[in-house]
């Protein structure tokens, strides 16, 4: 389920050629403080994902929510 949940916000990415250094940037609507800034449209989107990742774990860590992606949602469980 975490891999479909990447995928499906990966496909929520939007990216742009930055008018002044002609790097990549990209960000995910919904999903604050999640973006990367690369020479390269693959490193972009490489970042990008790594970037991810981490902010996931890092809500998962605090227990705070994690937003709902083409209905894919991932609750946090409490454990005994």
């Amino acid at each position: 389920m975490l891999t479909e949940y990447i995928k499906a916000a990966m496909s929520k990415a939007k990216y742009e050629i930055l008018p002044d250094d002609s790097t990549f940037y990209a960000e995910i609507p919904g999903f604050d403080g999640v973006y990367a800034n690369t020479k390269t449209l693959e490193g972009c989107r490489e970042e990008l994902e790594e970037v991810l990742e981490e902010w996931i774990l890092f809500r998962v860590s605090k227990n705070l929510p994690l937003p709902v992606v083409n209905r894919i949602e991932l609750k946090i469980k409490e454990v005994a």
